[in-house]
């Protein structure tokens, strides 16, 4: 049983997506894309108050948007603008906060491995759950960035306005949009091609890695060394993803021979508020597991219990996947261990404790879980662009 259930799992043609995204994100995150998206923002957000922030976020979201993982906007953030926020006096809780929750916007914004992974287990079509995510990851972008500019204008110490001097002259701001020309290049060819249908999610995902290497192309960073260095990597996390994924389904078809799903099914129909009941009570045990397991894990053993219980009471699949993937998404950013927060550890400098890191991803926290009550009350924030593309 068990050796047929992982070849059925590892003949998915959508499975192939999930390296080849992987690769894309390595080889964007060796080339100075990151540098020059943030001088763009040290520019043009600077002058404000918490600027830097909501410009560290913003760049987030883009890297979301290339990449499809968080690891890559956090490590990158965490090299780059960390320390240039903390030289001019940012609040460091602000700080890691605002990079912990920017980071976790490539589990959410597509294209997204995690969303890939969330369609191969339920059968939920890849593209529309991609389109359902744009909205709610736009919505929890601008919840972080309100959250920075409301804090920083009443408390202005925590995200100080930069001098004058920093600016930069106008003729300095318009080159440097030019860093977000690239980017948007990756995004369009990648999403694009998925979203109108030209393409399946491998067959952009693949698109996705033509980008980055021409991108890196385009930047003369190009070289071999790069690219041994992120297949290299690539293998590695592939690898990892792999094992999880097989052990999973191994895991659940034998769970669902022992008769426990019908178990749950019952245990289910106790709870009080119906489908609303049912669905707070899932949400709630992701967020608590997210504390303590892997993201991917939880998702191949929750999953098979869970999608029945979204049968029973007709909830939209795709809407909850949404909700889902938000979940998740906190789960890379809340103590004691998500994997974002370990990231910047592994990036911070010494003065930055483990203390501090968790203390910051509290009011982030807090902002995408409102996030994801907004969406839960307004249902078409995710179904309104898969209805028009699909």
């Amino acid at each position: 049983m068990v050796s047929g259930r992982i070849w059925t799992t590892m003949n998915s043609f959508t499975l192939v997506s999930i390296p080849l995204f992987v690769l894309m994100a390595l080889i964007l995150a060796q080339t100075s894309v990151s540098q020059s998206l943030y001088r763009m923002m040290h520019l043009w957000m600077g002058g404000l108050r918490g600027g830097l922030a909501i410009g560290t976020v913003v760049i987030c979201a883009i890297f979301g948007a290339m990449v499809g993982v968080s690891a890559a906007a956090v490590v990158t953030m965490g090299t780059v603008a960390l320390p240039a926020m903390l030289e001019r006096g940012y609040d460091k809780h602000m700080v890691l906060g605002a990079i912990n929750a920017g980071g976790g916007f490539g589990v959410l914004i597509p294209p997204s491995v995690a969303m890939i992974i969330f369609c191969l287990t339920t059968g939920v079509s890849v593209g529309s759950l991609f389109a359902a995510g744009m909205l709610p990851g736009l919505l929890l972008a601008l919840l972080v960035a309100l959250y920075i500019a409301v804090r920083c204008f009443f408390q202005p110490q925590l995200g100080p306005a930069l001098p004058k001097e920093e600016r930069g002259s106008w003729r300095e701001k318009l080159l440097a949009l030019r860093a977000v020309l690239l980017p948007i290049v990756v995004v369009v060819m990648v999403l694009g091609s998925i979203l109108s249908g030209i393409a399946t999610p491998t067959e952009g995902a693949a698109v996705g890695v033509l980008g980055a290497l021409v991108c890196a192309l385009v930047r003369r960073e190009l070289s071999w060394r790069m690219l041994s260095e992120a297949a290299q990597e690539t293998l590695k996390i592939s690898g990892m993803i792999m094992w999880i994924f097989m052990s999973s389904h191994a895991f659940s078809t034998a769970y669902n021979a022992m008769g426990a799903q019908d178990m749950i099914m019952e245990l289910v129909g106790y709870l009080p508020g119906g489908a609303w009941g049912a669905l707070a009570a899932m949400l709630g045990l992701i967020f608590v597991l997210g504390m303590v397991l892997d993201p991917i894990g939880i998702m191949l053993i929750t999953l098979p219990v869970f999608m029945p219980i979204i049968e029973l009471h007709g909830i939209d699949p795709i809407w909850f996947g949404v909700l889902f993937i938000i979940m998740i998404e906190t789960g890379y950013m809340t103590p004691p261990f998500g994997f974002n927060l370990f990231y910047l550890r592994g990036v911070a400098p010494p003065e930055i404790t483990m203390g501090d890191i968790y203390r910051s991803s509290i009011p982030y926290v807090a902002m995408t879980l409102l996030g994801l009550l907004i969406v839960a009350l307004f249902p078409a924030l995710a179904l309104w662009l898969p209805s028009k593309l699909f």
